[in-house]
């Protein structure tokens, strides 16, 4: 069947710079899902629902036109955790510094939800058929103790004001991660190990897309 085309249900050039980088060259297709439609207190469920709902309305889009080769979609959402509150990116300069001076000398648990949708050709007497998989991939982030000016120089450069939790570890914002716990790629926003395992599942060896 050959290998499918690699789509990928997101804007953020972080994931797909990983991508990229691991010999992945994704199809960029915004969902523009309107992600206040979902809200959860539970960081796990919300991340898995957001991913979920970008991922499927890509792929709903593409089972609507004619595919001649099988299609993964791919969906992903970040989200920060600390002190019992979820983050997502920050709204203004002063929410950002506010959640720096929250987050230095503490763990954050960096969640980010993955959904791998997995799309094949039409035939003459069905639709495009889909399978899913919905993962969460969790990191913990350990942030240094930084002073309020070196927050403020930072939230001035913007890095922060697109990211969930605040901060690029791709960035800026690594020199303020002391150390983490778990899945590197993962705080960028797409845990790279984990996409191999779902891949594996709907039978893909993410080494024939080199």
């Amino acid at each position: 069947m050959g290998l499918p085309q690699f789509v990928l249900a997101s804007a953020s050039p972080a994931r797909r710079r990983l991508l990229k980088i691991a010999g992945i060259d994704a199809i960029v297709q915004p969902s523009d899902f309107d992600e206040s439609q979902v809200a959860s207190a539970d960081a796990d469920l919300l991340v898995r629902t957001l991913a979920l709902r970008k991922a499927d309305t890509v792929a709903t889009r593409l089972a609507k036109v004619e595919i001649s080769t099988p299609t993964l979609v791919l969906g992903c959402d970040s989200v920060l955790a600390l002190h019992g509150e979820i983050y997502g990116k920050p709204d203004s300069a002063a929410e950002a510094i506010a959640r720096w001076q929250a987050m230095r000398g503490h763990i954050g648990g960096l969640y980010t939800g993955h959904t791998l949708i997995e799309l094949l050709p039409k035939t003459k007497s069905s639709e495009a058929p889909l399978k899913t998989l919905v993962r969460c991939q969790v990191t913990q982030v350990h942030f240094a103790n930084i002073s309020d000016r070196q927050i403020e120089d930072y939230v001035a450069t913007g890095e922060p004001m697109h990211c969930a939790g605040c901060f690029a570890l791709e960035g800026k914002g690594s020199f303020f991660v002391e150390k983490l716990e778990g899945c590197h790629s993962n705080v960028i926003g797409l845990s790279m190990p984990l996409l191999r395992q779902m891949m594996a599942e709907f039978g893909y060896n993410i080494t024939d897309f080199w």
